[in-house]
């Protein structure tokens, strides 16, 4: 019998259920787990998206690192999630819902560090210095900077969502989702 080492990542952005949709089809993702980050003690869905807990609400992505590596999963959250945008996106708008990278291990700070610093620097154009010459800089002229808005941090504490919150999109496919499915599976191969 061999034991599959696992690790874990955490994801919060836009509404939880469509980022467990996102995650749990892909290669090397062994489980996907809805519910709440670095929340104030113990809250139910009710309390954080009313306010009166502050959470995140994300999932926790449970994956063979010989299968898949961070940096693709963290490509395929910012393909679904815009990290540039304050407090969500689509209808699930709030705090709760701003996009962030949570790692639980001290081994992935530097690679969620790395791959936030490249976000954030995605698509600034560089600036042309006096002489002509470009400067690679891209912070170098805050006109052409673009605000990160999306966090990382080192995981305090993750509560899984109620039951009826997992596995939610399957159980209810009539539901409008912000994601595009098809397009992103149509997109997305790995």
């Amino acid at each position: 019998m061999s034991v599959v080492y696992t690790k874990k990542i955490y994801f919060s952005g836009g509404d939880f259920h469509e980022l467990q949709e996102v995650f749990v089809h892909v290669p090397g993702v062994m489980a996907v787990c809805t519910g709440y980050i670095n929340g104030e003690g113990e809250g139910n869905f009710a309390d954080i998206a009313s306010g009166k807990c502050k959470a995140y609400m994300g999932v926790e992505v449970s994956y063979d690192p010989k299968k898949m590596d961070l940096s693709k999963l963290m490509d395929l959250l910012f393909a679904v999630v815009n990290p540039y945008v304050p407090d969500g996106q689509g209808k699930a708008r709030g705090e709760m819902y701003r996009a962030g990278v949570f790692y639980a291990s001290a081994e992935d700070e530097p690679q969620v560090q790395l791959h936030m610093n490249f976000i954030a620097n995605r698509g600034k154009a560089p600036d042309a210095g006096d002489a002509g010459l470009t400067l690679n800089d891209p912070n170098s002229n805050p006109k052409r900077a673009r605000m990160l808005c999306a966090i990382a941090q080192p995981l305090e504490h993750f509560q899984p969502a109620e039951a009826e919150h997992q596995d939610y999109l399957p159980r209810h496919p009539e539901t409008e989702t912000y994601i595009d499915f098809v397009k992103l599976r149509s997109y997305v191969r790995f």
